[in-house]
């Protein structure tokens, strides 16, 4: 009396190929987020970190530099190594680290040591 055939059962069976399609729509707006992040996050940052070191590396002597405290230098003596000599004052002169250097505010002519006598 109260058996009755479940019907409901048999219908909603998928089908044979139809579970990787349904994988994949569901992992679409993820994919999709992955893919926005990286255009309007990742990519741009990697751009500016690039000019940064690009910028880093043709500090020469003569330029005008700013640190990361905000202290406005000449630099006197630039090696390809880590450290500057920067002159903050007249006759005052300190050594940064080249990865402490915010912004290059003006590109000066280098200095001729070859003097003739």
């Amino acid at each position: 009396m109260f058996v009755t055939p479940a019907f409901a059962q048999a219908a909603g069976a998928p089908a044979a190929g139809g579970g990787i399609t349904d994988i994949f729509i569901q992992l679409m707006p993820i994919l999709l987020l992955v893919v926005i992040f990286w255009f309007l996050i990742f990519r741009p940052q990697q751009k500016r970190l690039k000019a940064q070191q690009a910028m880093l590396s043709a500090i020469k002597r003569g330029d005008t530099v700013v640190t990361t405290g905000g202290i406005v230098g000449k630099v006197t003596k630039a090696v390809d190594g880590e450290d500057l000599e920067v002159e903050i004052a007249t006759g005052v002169k300190v050594k940064l680290v080249r990865g402490m250097v915010a912004d290059v505010r003006s590109k000066g002519e280098p200095v001729n040591d070859n003097k003739p006598a």
